[in-house]
């Protein structure tokens, strides 16, 4: 993968770079077709990832399993509990302090704590710290050299809005990874499942695969209601999100130095609906300027 300057990227359609106006701070943003970057808005910033780092936790995560060094059916967390349990937010372990609040596989409970169960649990059985485990089984190969773990697993990240390209290009077409891998990720684990979406109520099938949270039906919600049910991703309160719509082969990021608030819940869907209708290839552009015909690659 060649390294690429902000300067190399397609400029956001004029559609999307408006929404993106709309937006407090100073945000970036990249729409990922399956041959690359479509159009972005690349601040140069280092931003903080916050839940968006579960995806980073749950690749590595998956990396081991498939290599034996963990298994998802480990026993990890609460009685009952395997680790699959743990990064599907289904053990029952609550949000962060630890306490268990009902028997695994009962209702989807949004925990931080249970994903940094799990990224323990790896590390005690490689024996390696697991910032060193991402690092080599996640952001070394995917050539993310300027996002790293500098917290805990579940929301401890960093990182730069074109290392967000270069995850959400993998997620929709993997060429690093064994797609088996992504579709353990965003397929769902334990089916009608309810529970709270943080920042978004409560879900009657809060749909999460092992590590990614899956639309589905739900709203209100993050993503664009023209997004289809299959779309998978994360966001975070720290003004991050990332979403993988395959069924318009688009994937977009965004990150901010603004946390998530009461502009979030109109301002992401409203730019996410933009970027669909501009750049996915199932849906005719309205932008009110052109774009960039062709991907960059990495």
């Amino acid at each position: 993968m060649m390294a690429l300057n902000p300067s190399d990227y397609p400029a956001l359609a004029n559609g999307v770079a408006l929404k993106l106006q709309s937006w407090p701070g100073d945000p970036s943003l990249v729409a990922v077709g399956a041959d690359g970057i479509l159009g972005c808005r690349d601040s140069g910033r280092l931003y903080r990832l916050a839940s968006v780092t579960k995806l980073l936790s749950a690749l590595t995560i998956l990396s081991a399993a498939d290599e034996g060094v963990v298994s998802l059916n480990d026993q990890v967390g609460p009685p009952g509990a395997s680790l699959l349990h743990l990064l599907a937010h289904a053990s029952g372990v609550g949000f962060d302090g630890g306490k268990v609040r009902t028997s695994p596989g009962v209702r989807r409970i949004y925990s931080n704590i249970g994903i940094d169960m799990a990224a323990d649990h790896l590390g005690a059985q490689s024996g390696n710290d697991f910032r060193h485990e991402m690092r080599t089984r996640v952001l070394e190969p995917l050539g993310m050299h300027n996002t790293d773990l500098t917290g805990a697993p579940s929301k401890g990240g960093e990182g730069t809005i074109s290392d967000m390209a270069r995850m959400a290009q993998e997620l929709l077409k993997p060429r690093v990874f064994p797609q088996a891998r992504i579709d353990v990720l965003s397929s769902l684990a334990y089916s009608g499942l309810g529970g709270i979406l943080p920042g978004f109520g409560y879900q009657a099938e809060n749909d999460w695969g092992a590590g990614a949270e899956i639309r589905a039906f739900k709203s209100p919600h993050w993503t664009s209601p023209e997004n289809s049910p299959t779309t998978f991703g994360h966001f975070g309160m720290a003004g991050s999100f990332l979403w993988v719509d395959r069924e318009a082969g688009l994937a977009c990021a965004a990150l901010s130095t603004v946390d998530f608030g009461e502009w979030s819940l109109v301002s992401w869907p409203e730019t996410s609906t933009a970027v669909l209708r501009t750049y996915a290839s199932t849906f005719p552009s309205t932008s009110s300027g052109s774009h960039v015909g062709h991907a960059v690659q990495f």
